[in-house]
């Protein structure tokens, strides 16, 4: 690879950061190139022709305690002050989730939340997450009840859909995004900054691109473009479509959404509401809160979940069993045999990021690469 420009294969958040990076600081060319036919990756949003900005790929919320993170970004945009919420239905009853105390008050009568709420912060402290799994380790025969109804209501059913295997078969560090949440705050996220950005994430990524520096090819398969003349490679397709499947295929769960039109100013009061026991989608989302646009239309998203299949449908989440960590690491092996040929994202990593953090692991890796 004697050319001096460099390849990246992807045009979602980690390759438009690293994209970005490289053209500005080190005044070097790029190549992005990317098999959609649009920019911004899973990240991709909208204006449809009620005015509402659909995210097309399932609801994007930016959050994050990261002074870099949020300083490289506010480059590119304003942020409004949306701290996300949301709701689950349970037992019928329109409910905050994670489960809190506001919950807890929600879904049982008064005496029983009270008694439940006054052992639960004599056993844990206030304004903890005790993650599910480790939360029905009770003896208290009331904490057991309570610990049993909330994996049951809202633990069980929903991580059945969303992964297809029981909760025990599913990692410790997707088990841990469900918490109790021993509070009375009810965001779902406690990040530092939150917020949407006012002109949507595709115009964050179109602006990362805009530079001299910078091509852009979309409908651009990787396995069509001669890999000899670049200088360095930065890979955020799937590692083991990479390597053409040499040790099999990686496991993921996909996602399918079903959009309706609503002829109403609201479908529901709030942007996300989960169905954790009825039905066979797990959440609605409403765009039309994210950026409080002004329609006499609404637009509602219903979200299934299903297995990846290869050649019918995207990779979204992949899934952290021992098997797959373990067949992802041969791949990584044989990812560091190659030169100048770098993986990142969450298909080259094989790990769940949250877009501040796929934005960190490209600033990092931009730093190794420069100082290397």
């Amino acid at each position: 690879m004697n050319s001096s420009v460099n390849l990246i294969v992807g045009a979602g958040f980690s390759g438009s950061v690293i994209a970005n990076l490289i053209a500005n600081i080190l005044n070097e060319k790029v190549l992005i190139i990317d098999k959609k036919d649009h920019i911004a990756g899973n990240c991709y949003d909208y204006r449809d022709n009620n005015g509402i900005m659909i995210h097309k790929y399932g609801s994007h919320i930016f959050h994050t305690n990261s002074e870099e993170v949020w300083e490289f970004v506010r480059q590119f945009t304003d942020f409004n002050q949306y701290m996300h919420k949301v709701y689950a239905v349970i037992d019928g009853i329109k409910t905050t989730i994670p489960f809190n105390f506001n919950t807890l008050y929600d879904v049982f009568p008064a005496a029983l939340a009270k008694r439940l709420e006054e052992k639960l912060l004599s056993n844990f402290k206030y304004n903890t997450k005790v993650p599910i799994l480790e939360f029905q380790k009770q003896d208290d025969e009331d904490l057991k009840f309570l610990a049993e109804y909330i994996y049951e209501k809202v633990f069980l059913h929903y991580t059945t859909k969303q992964w297809g295997v029981s909760p025990s078969d599913v990692d410790s560090a997707v088990t841990a995004r469900v918490p109790v949440y021993l509070s009375k705050d009810n965001r779902y996220f406690q990040d530092k900054y939150q917020g949407i950005p006012l002109e949507g994430y595709t115009k964050i990524v179109e602006k990362m691109l805009k530079h001299p520096n910078i091509e852009v090819r979309l409908n651009t398969e990787f396995k069509n473009v001669e890999k000899d003349n670049f200088k360095r490679i930065f890979y955020t397709g799937a590692i083991d479509e990479f390597f053409d499947y040499k040790f099999g295929e990686l496991p993921y769960r996909s996602v399918n959404f079903k959009f309706e039109t609503k002829t109403c100013e609201f479908y529901q009061k709030n942007s996300v509401v989960n169905y954790p026991c009825n039905y066979d989608f797990t959440r609605i989302h409403e765009y039309k809160h994210y950026l409080d646009d002004k329609s006499d239309k609404t637009v509602i998203a219903k979200e299934y979940s299903e297995s990846f299949e290869l050649g019918k449908n995207e990779r979204y989440y992949p899934i952290p069993t021992e098997d797959n960590i373990a067949l992802y690491c041969k791949y990584l092996e044989k990812a560091k045999t190659l030169e100048n040929v770098y993986f990142l994202g969450r298909l080259g990593d094989y790990k769940y990021y949250d877009m501040d953090k796929a934005i960190l692991r490209a600033m990092q890796l931009f730093n190794e690469v420069k100082n290397a």
